[in-house]
């Protein structure tokens, strides 16, 4: 099972819907895919129309209750699985000082036997805490996508920065990848911040980029991964594309994660 953590610590770069187009991409090869939304907003679930009433189990329930992961999770129309996201995710940054091991409680959830998934997709909430700290501690990989304009270039410094106390923490690798998203080539800014992008040595960007394309948020409103919906689109494709080349790439091995929250503060 390869863990991939989609993260940013800033909002609007397309976290969400880079999780479920990898999602779809991964399981139009044959994979078995599970999404976790760490997001206290639930876009995630809301993209697949999970329902909010009745209240669901969801990621919350793997912090607060232990609760075994497996009945936490949702079947999509899509044929992806997903532990949805619940409001009270919010509740846990004033939790984490009286309750110790929030930062292991991915870990132990991925280490409960049988869950049988090829990919586990984390989308995680645009603000550095324990969801985004746990969520890093377990993961193989990091994709940070990070929107082609000046400001969320500034933005991915934090995020390089959170990486690296994390993997310091836990004494193992954490690949972090920088995927360019919501490219227009159409504009001036856009081209300018991808090459900056591509000038930086300080982390490693993906070879191509996801295209800013109108049918992404028509799968949002169907409910169904971009594979699924139109996989000839344009954004559709390039996800294909990331998706194969991180089947290519990947670490093949999850590293032990640590309680390393003390770290975080």
């Amino acid at each position: 099972m390869r863990i991939v953590c989609i993260a940013n610590q800033k909002g609007g770069v397309g976290k969400t819907t880079l999780t479920a187009g990898l999602a779809g991409a991964f399981a139009a090869t044959g994979a078995r895919v599970l999404m976790l939304d760490l997001d206290p907003s639930a876009s995630l679930s809301h993209w697949f129309g999970v329902a909010d009433d009745p209240p669901r189990r969801g990621s919350f329930d793997l912090y607060d209750s232990n609760l075994p992961i497996a009945k936490t999770i949702h079947d999509t129309a899509s044929g992806v699985s997903i532990s949805p996201g619940q409001p009270a995710l919010a509740t846990l940054e004033r939790a984490g000082a009286s309750k110790p091991g929030l930062g292991r409680a991915l870990a132990r959830a991925f280490a409960e036997p049988g869950l049988g998934y090829d990919y586990v997709l984390l989308d995680c909430p645009p603000t550095l805490g324990v969801l985004i700290v746990s969520a890093l501690a377990s993961a193989d990989l990091v994709l940070a996508p990070t929107q082609t304009e000046p400001l969320a270039l500034r933005a991915l410094d934090g995020m390089l920065r959170t990486a690296a106390m994390v993997e310091r923490s836990r004494g193992r690798a954490l690949p972090v990848v920088v995927v360019p998203t919501l490219y227009d080539r159409r504009t001036r800014a856009a081209r300018d911040s991808l090459a900056a992008l591509r000038e930086r040595s300080d982390c490693r960007v993906w070879h191509e980029e996801i295209p800013v394309d109108a049918r992404l948020r028509e799968a949002s409103r169907h409910h169904a991964t971009p594979a699924a919906f139109d996989p000839q689109s344009r954004g559709a494709q390039a996800l294909m594309r990331l998706a194969r080349w991180i089947e290519a790439d990947m670490p093949p091995t999850a590293p032990a994660a640590l309680d390393i929250m003390e770290h975080a503060a």
